[in-house]
């Protein structure tokens, strides 16, 4: 198969520059979701000043990855595309794949997504902190955790999730975190939420495994029986993880319209 590939200007602009990171969420009717993303790459610069960091949505908000995509390619610059979600997925398997491939000559990476590591769960652990969550050795017994995502019917997905669940339950002394979903996978918050009472837990609270507010996020929330965490938004270490992440997609392959290039 024929492969179309950047001009030689492109190739040479590109390499005198660091490559975009490009930050990519869902998209959300939410008008709250598009500004906390915005802090949220806020802290990203602070972190790391001269990066080019950009926003782009899948859907429902301006800009688009396409767009965003487009103007990167006619600008000559690589990209680094850090997915804004916790587990393999469609979005993250299939979209933003399909995003680059649709761009010729555009030099790009994407990069895991944010996943099971431990600057995703001291974010969730501060967040659950924030609402109240304060139980002694006394308590132990009778709380748990709700770890309530998005959701999706790619077993990837769900192997992510129980693993983030593992980590937060470490990390909060052996309290049982179970997960549930918003969408496309079982079990829903509520019957998480009745699993754990019949277990005798009955001092109950949702982690917020989303980056932002929105529908799903809210719905979860208002099954909570105790508290309810608020999502990462601008966690100081969720911007830490992005960085992580764009750090590690720039030691893989660059790719032109499908084609492997040499990392620059």
């Amino acid at each position: 198969m024929h492969h179309r590939t950047a001009p030689a200007h492109q190739h040479t602009a590109a390499a005198r520059r660091p490559a975009t990171l490009v930050a990519v969420g869902h998209g959300s009717r939410d008008p709250r979701a598009r500004a906390t993303l915005l802090r949220l790459l806020d802290r990203v610069r602070e972190l790391r000043p001269g990066l080019d960091v950009r926003l782009a949505h899948i859907e429902l908000n301006a800009p688009l990855l396409d767009e965003t995509l487009a103007g990167l390619a006619a600008e000559g610059r690589e990209a680094v595309l850090v997915p804004l979600f916790f587990a393999p997925g469609y979005h993250v398997t299939h979209d933003l794949p399909a995003a680059v491939a649709a761009v010729p000559g555009l030099r790009a990476r994407v990069a895991a997504p944010l996943g099971a590591h431990p600057l995703l769960v001291e974010a969730l652990a501060d967040r659950l902190a924030e609402a109240g969550w304060t139980p002694g050795e006394d308590d132990r017994r009778t709380t748990g955790v709700v770890l309530a995502a998005a959701g999706s019917r790619d077993p990837r997905s769900g192997a992510e999730t129980r693993r983030i669940a593992a980590l937060l339950g470490e990390r909060l002394g052996g309290v049982p975190v179970v997960p549930a979903y918003a969408s496309a996978a079982a079990p829903t918050v509520p019957e998480a939420v009745a699993a754990l009472a019949a277990r005798g837990r009955h001092r109950i609270a949702v982690a917020s495994c989303f980056t932002a507010p929105g529908l799903f996020a809210a719905r979860a929330a208002a099954h909570a029986p105790w508290i309810a965490a608020a999502p990462l938004g601008a966690h100081p270490a969720l911007a830490r993880l992005v960085l992580h992440r764009h750090d590690r997609a720039l030691a893989a392959p660059a790719v032109v319209h499908g084609r492997e290039l040499a990392a620059v």
